[in-house]
């Protein structure tokens, strides 16, 4: 029996619907899901599962721990820990200019208070020579202070003046950040994208409370949303294929008819139904289980069974990262048919 595990915290609805939707399908099939179960962890042991759905480890690091050993020992963790474990959105953004998705202009900020154990002489690299004029200066403003490395819009500042920067990034800490430039856009919107293939494309609207952000509708109409949003899909796929994501949601800013990746390293997306509403659950949890069950019937024990990505297998083979091949990959080449949500709904609260 092939056990598929589902790792959580508070959340519910999502972890709930997923095992009782993939023991629906493999009734029968020798597959069975469940809520993960810790007994104990001991090196080089096996977890028992075939398949881990990870969705709490980034708060929790025992498991994230728990998850590489999982990993070592046979276990397809989704996402990979390995991997989620050293990525961060500079780097997203550093890795979209190589492959030929548009992202808004970027730069990194030294953190405003030294790290503990750390002093001046810790810094013999950078103070003194870091140009703080020339970043204000190709960022502009308005601009958005954002930590290097978070989610879930913690520490995310608005700044409209040199002014304003003054004064927020004393309260950064000594958290490294971003400074990056606000995209005025028209339309906005939110992509799931589960086993590098599946596509749902969300209208979305940021400035609203958290639990109506996704009653929104496109502004595009006609040929020019039916463009639209095959660049969209285009740019979620490109971007998870290189990061090696298999559970993952992308956010772009459309501009002047051009989509810019704003956010897209969230490898435990938001999955709540009271948030997403029922029609975005129903396709997650849908797409979740067959993406899970199809990993685990995969699954060869005692070998590596991670999903890594494109920038690292590249870069194991000493490819460049800008490789023609992979920029060239487009959605109609690679994926089904993406999910496309457009009609305005209403979220029950």
């Amino acid at each position: 029996m092939k056990k598929i595990g589902i790792l959580h915290g508070k959340e519910r609805t999502f972890p709930q619907a997923f095992v009782e939707r993939v023991n629906q399908k493999t009734q029968g099939k020798n597959i069975i899901a469940e809520p993960v179960s810790i007994e104990s962890v001991e090196q080089g042991e096996p977890s028992g599962y075939a398949v881990i759905i990870d969705r709490i480890s980034q708060d929790v690091p025992f498991y994230r721990a728990y998850l590489k050993n999982a990993a070592l020992n046979g276990t397809a963790v989704i996402n990979n820990p390995f991997w989620w474990s050293a990525d961060e959105k500079f780097f997203n953004n550093c890795l979209a200019t190589k492959i030929g998705v548009p992202v808004p202009k970027t730069v990194l900020l030294p953190s405003h208070r030294m790290p503990p154990d750390t002093n001046e002489h810790s810094f013999t690299n950078l103070f003194g020579h870091y140009n703080w004029e020339k970043a204000w200066e190709t960022i502009g403003f308005p601009a958005y202070m954002k930590p290097h490395a978070g989610g879930g819009w913690k520490n995310v500042y608005k700044l409209n003046s040199l002014g304003d920067f003054y004064s927020k990034h004393p309260e950064t800490g000594d958290l490294v950040m971003l400074l990056q430039e606000e995209i005025q856009f028209t339309d906005y919107f939110r992509c799931y994208c589960i086993g590098q293939k599946d596509v749902r494309i969300m209208p979305y609207e940021p400035r609203n409370p958290h639990h109506l952000r996704y009653v929104a509708e496109t502004k595009a109409t006609g040929a020019a949303a039916k463009k639209l949003l095959a660049t969209i899909k285009d740019y979620v796929l490109r971007l998870n294929k290189a990061l090696g994501y298999d559970f993952n949601t992308a956010e772009f800013a459309v501009r002047d008819g051009i989509p810019y990746a704003i956010d897209f390293c969230n490898p435990a997306p938001d999955a709540d139904v009271h948030s997403v509403g029922q029609e975005n659950f129903e396709w997650v949890v849908e797409a979740a289980a067959n993406m899970a069950i199809e990993r685990a019937k995969k699954n060869k024990e005692g070998q590596m069974n991670l999903t890594w990505g494109e920038f690292t297998s590249q870069a194991c083979l000493g490819l460049p990262v800008s490789n023609p091949d992979l920029v060239k990959k487009t959605a109609k080449d690679e994926a089904p048919k993406a999910e496309v949500t457009l009609k305005k709904r209403t979220t029950k609260k």
